[in-house]
């Protein structure tokens, strides 16, 4: 069985969100990093915080977990991964992104 989590550049997800998909984007980060901006579209549930929430996070649909440079939400991942979810990190994570934030 393979464990490998499936990345996403912050390119791509730009390049998703421009074409108007619809996209689950996941901020894992602390409240005072998201208060610094964060990706308009996206959720913030603090990666500490995802076990007690995950019946905010749609099993039937994928989701782009994101955090500051990416490690944060690959632990996000690897958990949620295991839970029976589809996830992708966005590599770089926060420190990549050049979209708008807010």
């Amino acid at each position: 069985m393979s464990n490998e989590i499936k990345t996403i550049t912050p390119e791509e997800v730009q390049q998703l969100l421009n074409e108007g998909k619809s996209v689950s984007l996941i901020d894992v980060r602390e409240d005072e990093e998201v208060a610094e901006g964060k990706i308009p579209v996206a959720k913030h549930i603090r990666l500490g915080t995802i076990p007690e929430r995950l019946e905010e996070i749609n099993k039937d649909e994928e989701h782009i977990m994101i955090c500051r440079s990416g490690r944060r939400s690959e632990h996000a991942c690897e958990y949620l991964q295991e839970a029976g979810y589809e996830v992708k990190n966005m590599v770089g994570g926060m420190m990549k992104w050049e979209g708008d934030v807010k």
